[in-house]
């Protein structure tokens, strides 16, 4: 709640600002800051568990700050011509998300302790949760940007089309995959890849298109989950199987699209260009946040971590566990609790 709301203020008057010139403030306004603040969730995703209050406040900013200034200047989505299409934010938000994210992780590297880096059963209910709901808003947030008429219909078809065919094929390559059996992980998360894959040409392609990208979505995403070939040590959610690969996807298709369907509007060397950009801006930005937020954390939070390194003591044995809310929260007594941490 607290990312959501700072961000939300912070892009509201940095898009405006960069993409206007003045500070204006109305409903696309309010929409388009919730669109940026995605990016900074999506990001979280990977952080959460391993970074304070006052590490994920500079994030929000310095994150916010390079995803509307690669919207506005690189993408140019103010301008009479972007540079890209792309409505429902497959490149602009998914991919900058995802891998400014993982490059930030990268740099903070992987936790000393990951023991509460679990689920339980009634977790993992409450997860499933929160997935319904993201699928059921997720056409709204693909075609919501759009002006009314035949484009937005088309954009809230076919994601609906896309996020059924995710969810089928996740269900199907789960238990393909698992030995017979459904686990939680896959369900909760590569049930909405092809949400993810089919925003940048909702409002371009037919019914058959946006099923293709919603099975290719989900298999990879599915295969991500349960696999974890890449970042598994230091992604905490599995941004990369659900934003990352299948908004490179998303991406890549849309690339593909003019040679597919006729008049769609997209330039496939200008798309190609805006998704290579946008990676590389992300994964740059990214890493220098990391940095920062190591800087924070041994200038800021760090004392006596420094103090046991003089003492020859082990530094991670005066610091919070990670992934323990008894580092930040006042906790209910049924909450498991980190190691505690040694005093000097």
């Amino acid at each position: 709640m607290y990312i959501t709301c700072l961000g939300v203020e912070w892009a509201i008057i940095l898009e405006s600002y960069m993409g206007k010139g003045d500070l204006t403030i109305d409903f696309m306004s309010l929409l388009n800051g919730n669109f940026a603040v995605a990016a900074v969730l999506i990001s979280f995703g990977g952080c959460i568990g391993k970074t304070s209050p006052l590490q994920l406040s500079v994030m929000v900013l310095f994150e916010l700050t390079c995803y509307c200034a690669n919207k506005v200047y690189f993408l140019k989505q103010y301008a009479k011509d972007p540079l890209i299409l792309d409505c429902g934010g497959t490149i602009i938000i998914h991919v900058f998300g995802a891998y400014f994210g993982l490059a930030c992780c990268r740099v903070l590297g992987a936790p000393a302790k990951d023991r509460l880096n679990a689920s339980n059963y009634k977790s993992d209910l409450f997860s499933f949760i929160g997935t319904v709901f993201l699928w059921l808003f997720w056409p709204s947030f693909v075609a919501g940007g759009l002006p009314g008429g035949p484009g937005q219909t088309t954009a809230l078809i076919n994601t609906v089309i896309a996020l059924l065919a995710s969810t089928v094929t996740t269900f199907g390559l789960t238990q393909i995959m698992e030995g017979g059996k459904i686990t939680t992980v896959p369900i909760q998360n590569a049930t909405l890849a092809g949400g993810v894959s089919i925003g940048a040409t909702a409002n371009l392609v037919d019914p058959f298109g946006a099923f293709v990208i919603g099975c290719l979505a989900g298999a990879l995403s599915t295969w991500g989950f349960i696999k974890a070939p890449l970042f598994s040590d230091v992604d905490t959610c599995g941004i990369h199987n659900l934003h990352g690969m299948p908004g490179l996807l998303g991406g890549i298709f849309s690339v593909m699209v003019p040679s597919m369907y006729k008049n769609t509007g997209i330039v496939a060397g200008h798309q190609a260009a805006g998704l290579g950009g946008t990676l590389v801006a992300a994964i740059v930005s990214g890493s220098i946040c990391g940095f920062v937020l190591k800087v924070i954390e041994v200038s800021f939070e760090g004392g006596d971590s420094g103090k046991a390194a003089m003492l020859g003591i082990d530094p991670n044995d005066v610091k919070s566990e990670p992934f323990s809310d008894q580092a930040h929260w006042d906790c209910a007594a049924d909450i498991p609790k980190g190691q505690a941490a040694l005093n000097i």
